[in-house]
């Protein structure tokens, strides 16, 4: 039966210490910040927090809140900083669920980006269409998660301009990517035509390397780093929600920064 909540009445802090690894694991997943109020969890959500799935029902949808009001406020035209070009780390630094010496390579000769979805022209494009397009250099912060950042130069075609190249609906709701590494990811359309989200395929003036995403990969100044999916090998435009590899083991979607 469901604990009613009483104006006034402060669950046990005890319950919270019986949820201790499940707090730490949202709060790694940026589903609650700053600390935890069981009070506060209670009068929003009515959930019973003795249940620890309840618990995390409840800050999923709020979560799921927090996502809405992110897009809401994002704005289109809003720059992120920047950094001179001596402050980039080299190499950048390695991230990924699995070590550096499980990456498996992608054959540039061969590789193809496939296109799909609300796209006028789908035909694949190879590495060298990619280099072909204008290209944008940008020197940012890459923010993960877990808490550590670096500062990384990126080059690439703007995302907008390879959208409008292929004849994107760019009014269409989600821009959605899949993966070597069977990793995928998907972003807002507000984002995806940010001047600062790239299709890079350089890093600090060279190729880039294979453990950081060659031939391609996302690189957006505006989103925690998983949302900067790497490798990839398929670009889809759409309406319906695509979700992604961490968004369904209920990491924050929109993950603005």
């Amino acid at each position: 039966m469901r604990s009613p909540f009483r104006p006034g009445v402060v669950p046990d802090a005890a319950i919270l210490d019986d949820h201790r690894s499940l707090v730490r694991s949202l709060e790694r997943r940026g589903l609650i910040r700053g600390g935890l109020s069981l009070g506060a969890l209670v009068m929003l959500t009515g959930c019973d927090v003795k249940r620890p799935e309840a618990v995390e029902s409840a800050l999923l949808a709020i979560s799921r809140l927090n996502d809405g009001v992110q897009a809401l406020l994002f704005d289109p035209d809003k720059l992120a900083p920047t950094y001179p070009a001596s402050m980039i780390l080299r190499p950048p630094k390695f991230n990924a669920y699995y070590d550096v010496t499980k990456v498996k390579p992608v054959d540039g000769a061969s590789w193809r980006l496939e296109l799909s979805g609300r796209i006028a022209d789908k035909r694949p494009w190879t590495v060298s269409q990619l280099n072909a397009l204008p290209q944008t250099s940008m020197v940012i912060k890459h923010i993960c998660v877990e808490g550590w950042s670096y500062i990384g130069g990126w080059t690439g075609p703007q995302l907008r301009t390879f959208l409008e190249h292929v004849g994107a609906d760019l009014r269409a709701r989600y821009v959605a990517f899949k993966t070597a590494d069977q990793y995928p990811s998907s972003i807002d359309m507000a984002t995806a035509l940010h001047p600062q989200t790239l299709l890079a395929t350089q890093y600090g003036g060279d190729t880039l390397a294979a453990p950081f995403g060659y031939p391609a990969r996302l690189r957006t100044a505006t989103k925690l780093g998983y949302k900067n999916p790497k490798w990839i090998t398929a670009i889809e435009v759409t309406n319906t929600y695509p979700g992604g590899f961490w968004e369904e083991k209920g990491f924050s979607w929109f993950a603005g920064i």
